[in-house]
């Protein structure tokens, strides 16, 4: 049993001075610092200068592109695809992946991320590293049948989701079909079948590219989410990635379905230049999370990061300043990744995951302490994170235990 003392913060509260406390796989107590000799713990970390926050969920990753990182910058992304990453993803080997993957987890977590979600190839050595080096993942290999791309293949994308299945605690197999434009109606049925068979989670790329869209309208006369629809795949196990080219309707039929959009703003300003209202969506009561995507186009999988950027791009889109409170933002970093996933974390509370991330505040961007909030979305970075906890376990951490017991 250890402890985490700091302020403690989520989407919920602040609570000064307080202790949070870790038994098992779970957060036991939250009490104030000074009643902690009560509970007989043998390890603390952090102290008055600390803030201890929920894991902060990466709800869309490709951590193996840490190998394309800074490749093609500047390149239209067509030309990108065409001439930098599809040719070197034909070359992938199972060692590479292996090492290319550690390093994007390795640098997820350092970074404060304790859930990743990924979508990409070699689903099998991505998630036998994941487990590993201890971080909590939803992983799925990646399927397509309307292009011609072997390493995404339906049966191994199938083949994988059914060996991982139950398999490990840390590692949960989702159903990763491509995109509307890349994925057929009958496998668009197929993962809605097993989905309902097993409740897994379906994770895929909606409404990337204006190509996109005009493909499905073309092909099925219908928008990317009307097709969803039409293939049973529409509901709450549903987690749809940027939506940068839908309309309102159509994200109204995602509120209304209980599905979950996935905000990559940096990734989608840098490719496409554009992305979505992030007020108007919250406003439908769409359930947004935020993630990473990948280190190529992004440059680093910090969610620290992704909040500000989030934030301010929302106003950018919304026409106005202070679109969204950062307490949402915090909330979009933490709780509403937990809802998508169907975890019982992104709250600091008794019987929630212990998932969290303590952070040393020690360091002027973080003066004054007051609105803690604003520097968690604003000020505060990556590089300030000391502690790292991921199911009850320390797997990262740059700090020294401030008692032994």
């Amino acid at each position: 049993m250890f402890a985490l003392i700091g302020t403690a913060v989520d989407a919920e509260s602040v609570r000064r001075n307080a202790a949070v406390i870790v038994e098992g796989k779970a957060i036991r107590a939250v009490v104030p610092a000074d009643e902690l000799r009560e509970y007989g713990v043998d390890e603390v970390y952090g102290g008055g200068n600390h803030i201890v926050v929920p894991g902060l969920i990466n709800a869309h990753t490709h951590v193996a592109m840490a190998r394309f990182r800074g490749l093609g910058e500047d390149l239209p992304t067509e030309e990108w695809l065409e001439r930098i990453i599809w040719p070197m993803e034909q070359g992938w080997t199972r060692k590479d992946i292996r090492k290319w993957a550690e390093l994007g987890i390795r640098e997820a977590l350092a970074n404060g991320s304790t859930t990743i979600n990924d979508h990409y190839f070699f689903a099998n050595e991505i998630a036998e590293v994941a487990e590993r080096l201890g971080v909590r993942a939803f992983i799925g290999q990646t399927m397509m049948d309307e292009v011609d791309f072997p390493l995404a293949s339906p049966e191994e994308g199938f083949r994988f989701f059914r060996r991982w299945l139950g398999r490990s605690e840390l590692v949960t197999p989702v159903l990763a079909p491509h995109a509307t434009n890349t994925v057929s109606l009958d496998l668009f049925r197929e993962t809605a079948e097993l989905s309902e068979e097993t409740g897994a989670r379906v994770h895929l790329h909606l409404a990337q590219s204006r190509a996109e869209v005009e493909g499905v309208k073309k092909r099925h006369g219908t928008s990317p989410v009307g097709l969803l629809g039409k293939t049973g795949l529409l509901n709450e196990k549903l987690i749809g990635v940027h939506g940068v080219y839908l309309g309102e309707e159509d994200f109204s039929r995602l509120a209304g379905a209980g599905s979950t959009l996935v905000h990559c703003p940096t990734s989608n300003v840098k490719l496409e230049g554009r992305t979505i209202n992030l007020e108007k969506l919250l406003d439908l009561g769409l359930n947004v999370a935020l993630g990473n995507d990948s280190p190529n186009p992004t440059g680093i999988l910090d969610p620290f990061l992704e909040m500000r950027t989030a934030g301010i791009v929302a106003n950018l889109t919304a026409g106005k300043p202070h679109a969204v409170p950062a307490r949402e933002i915090f909330g979009m970093a933490t709780l509403f990744g937990a809802r998508a996933l169907g975890l019982r974390a992104g709250l600091i509370k008794p019987g929630y995951l212990a998932d969290l991330v303590l952070i040393n505040a020690e360091k002027p961007w973080f003066r004054p302490m007051e609105n803690l909030y604003s520097l968690l979305v604003y000020s505060a970075r990556g590089s300030d994170v000391e502690v790292v906890v991921v199911d009850g376990r320390v797997v990262y951490g740059k700090g020294e235990k401030t008692e032994k017991g």
